[in-house]
């Protein structure tokens, strides 16, 4: 029966304990147990009569020396180096005259080259080490191996940038030095900082984010890589235990951590599993791969553990999501925006009144907004008929888009309702109290507008408030409408009396009144493009008043406007 998965670290922790415990008790029984011999340990001076600290017999006959009254215990260490696996060399000093060490002599070394370009100890016996290691001298070792030799204090791991120039060119290594005075020598052993394998071990960690351990569970040693270490922030030499590695878990994730342990001291190899841990203030996300090692007798001595940090990658997918939400939060309020907008826009821009078409004024509207998610802006137009009998024909443009500028735009053109209904008023006057009606408002801005009147007479009266002129197609060309008449835009100058001027309309002409965003065009003059909506109204001719607008939208794409854009066509029957 599979054992139920600890939820928390104190139930992890003794799960592994009984474990552990049980494995140890189980791996006891078959152990191999060293008997005593019932005598003392040798110290290092108890050595039989005439025999040498070399565990060898005194002699002629043995290595270390020429007999009894000549023995060599310098000969005896040198015929230890061959089984040191690093570099080692027995160095004797060279003194000037005022006894001040200014070089070794290499006496003795052994065969262990610290690189391949570099020669082995051994070929350098009898030779100067300032000449078989040039770069020494530069690197500070001949006075560091001095004052081994001065103080009788050994030398630990001392770096060397060691760089030499050979026949094929610079090579350079870092070499670890250790040395010991040894009577009237210095014993001196020197390795690389890293092998080429651990540089790219560690290479590899360091490019792919990962480390890895291994905890024996017979003996309770835990050794951790450096990547291993450097993902939880600690010394190699203190690697965490499996016990602290629960503590360092997050709650949420023991359940994970505990079913990955759980698996492996069965000695199955589960798949990896995302892990969170607290390292040092902060969360890191671990991938974490697991593999048993299974002796003979089905026992899980050891496991191992690889780990992948993707704290980099979750909160990438994190801040991804949080964008994602607030990209979501933003649509959703544009979609709120463009429903209040559409609700604006069917309320202000109503289709025209059949009271019109009884007049014989054939009537057709656009609205393009420059940005393709809204639904309206600042543009408005009005055509209505009066009490009084005229028409009432304008259009305006409220600077700005969205909210804003449709609430600019509904002030003004419910303003102009009211206005117009005053008996007897002409165009000039609606437009100079709509004008004073911005200009006492500080939280208005500037807009533009043509405001006008089509009488019984089919005559137009218009004003003009910084607004392009109306087109006139009258017999299959399209003219604009003098705007000498024209006057400021809304806002600007409190006061200004705006005038008036007059066209007379007759049948089947066609006038097309169209805001700014129609156009103009950024880097071109407003000319150009007024010149060009001519030329395109032109070939209306023939058309009725909706078809004619239509072929006008047709030959701009949603593009060329980089404002809203509204259009009224008026057509006399």
């Amino acid at each position: 029966m599979t054992p139920s998965i600890p939820q928390d670290p104190d139930a992890l922790k003794q799960f592994l304990a009984r474990e552990i415990a049980a494995l140890r008790a189980t791996a006891g029984r078959d152990a191999g147990v060293r008997l005593s011999d019932g005598h003392p340990p040798l110290t290092p001076t108890d050595h039989p009569a005439g025999s040498c600290a070399c565990g060898g017999s005194e002699g002629p006959e043995h290595s270390c020396g020429d007999g009894p009254e000549g023995h060599d215990p310098l000969a005896c260490l040198c015929a230890t180096l061959p089984a040191i696996p690093v570099s080692a060399a027995l160095l004797v000093p060279v003194r000037d005259d005022s006894g001040r060490t200014v070089d070794f002599t290499v006496r003795a070394g052994n065969h262990v080259r610290s690189a391949q370009w570099m020669e082995a100890p051994d070929h350098h016996v009898g030779r100067r080490l300032r000449e078989v290691q040039p770069g020494a001298a530069a690197g500070g070792l001949i006075d560091a191996l001095a004052d081994v030799l001065g103080t009788s204090r050994a030398m630990r791991e001392r770096a060397v940038d060691y760089t030499e120039q050979r026949v094929d060119g610079l090579h350079r290594t870092q070499l670890l030095y250790d040395a010991a005075s040894c009577g009237d020598g210095v014993l001196a052993t020197w390795r690389p900082a890293r092998n080429r394998m651990e540089l790219l071990s560690l290479d590899a960690q360091y490019i792919a984010s990962m480390g890895w351990g291994t905890w024996d569970l017979l003996s309770g040693a835990t050794t951790w890589s450096e990547g291993l270490a450097s993902l939880f922030r600690t010394d190699p030499a203190r690697p965490l235990s499996l016990a602290e590695m629960c503590d360092a878990v997050l709650l949420e994730d023991v359940p994970r951590f505990a079913k990955l342990l759980t698996a492996l001291l069965d000695g199955e190899e589960p798949p990896g599993t995302e892990v969170r841990f607290g390292v040092v203030g902060e969360i890191r996300t671990l991938h974490l791969v697991g593999r048993p090692v299974v002796a003979t007798d089905g026992l899980v001595w050891s496991v191992h553990l690889i780990a992948r940090d993707l704290t980099a990658q979750v909160r990438s997918r994190q801040r991804l999501a949080a964008s994602r939400r607030q990209s979501e939060r933003l649509r959703e309020e544009a979609a709120a925006e463009r429903r209040v907008a559409a609700a604006l826009r069917e309320a202000l821009l109503p289709t025209h009144s059949a009271e019109l078409a009884r007049l014989g004024l054939s009537v057709a509207a656009s609205y393009v907004p420059a940005e393709s998610d809204a639904a309206v802006g600042g543009d408005w137009y009005k055509c209505r008929l009066l009490p009084d009998g005229r028409i009432l024909l304008a259009i305006g443009d409220a600077s700005g888009h969205g909210l804003g500028a449709v609430a600019r735009m509904a002030q003004q053109r419910h303003a102009l309702a009211g206005l117009a209904h005053a008996p007897g008023t002409h165009a000039g006057e609606l437009t100079t109290w709509l004008n004073e009606l911005l200009c006492g408002d500080p939280a208005a801005e500037t807009a533009t507008a043509i405001i006008g009147h089509i009488d019984a007479e089919r005559t137009f009266r218009w004003a003009c408030a910084g607004h392009p002129a109306p087109l006139l197609l009258r017999d299959g060309r399209a003219s604009v409408l003098d705007t000498g008449h024209r006057g400021p835009l809304f806002g600007m100058l409190p006061g200004y009396d705006y005038s008036t001027a007059t066209v007379t309309l007759r049948p089947r002409d066609l006038l097309l009144l169209y805001t700014d965003g129609m156009v103009e065009r950024r880097g071109e003059d407003i000319t150009s493009g007024i010149e060009a909506l001519r030329t395109v109204v032109e070939a209306c001719e023939g058309l009725t008043t909706q078809e004619a607008l239509d072929r006008i939208m047709a030959a701009y794409t949603p593009e060329t406007h980089e404002d809203d854009t509204c259009l009224v066509a008026v057509r006399l029957g």
